[in-house]
């Protein structure tokens, strides 16, 4: 099944890169922590797909030996895959934010989870992943 886009949680240790998105009304989910991905271009795969996102929006290479975990969400037509990734040793000082967003942080997994300003459906996917 073809899907539209892609998003990954990649976790160092301890800590998730997260992503504040812009505060701008036109964009789904307005100013609030988003992880990296987006939709597809082309006939890019879902791993294409959130490679690129990954580098344009952090700067980061991610490796595809990486995603160790993945997960399709949604109805036929707007289907989307949840990717976990591992990544020990990554620094703040790693990271780029790229054209969009206000800010890119690695923030605690646990901070993550709690916020009442990040989006939902990522804090549920993510718990799916991790819980024991």
């Amino acid at each position: 099944m073809t899907i539209t886009g892609a998003k990954v949680a990649i976790l160092s240790g301890a800590r998730i890169v997260a992503l504040l998105r812009d505060d701008d009304p036109g964009i789904a989910f307005p100013g609030l922590w988003d992880l990296p991905g987006g939709g597809r271009e082309g006939d890019e795969d879902a791993v294409a797909a959130v490679l690129r996102e990954t580098r344009e929006e952090t700067g980061l290479t991610l490796d595809p030996a990486r995603l160790i975990h993945r997960r399709d969400y949604g109805p036929a037509g707007r289907r989307v895959a949840f990717f976990g990734a591992r990544w020990e040793g990554l620094a703040q000082a790693d990271l780029r934010l790229g054209a969009e967003g206000q800010a890119l942080v690695l923030m605690p997994v646990a901070k993550f989870l709690s916020r009442p300003d990040a989006i939902a459906a990522l804090q549920a996917r993510l718990w799916h992943w991790l819980r024991p």
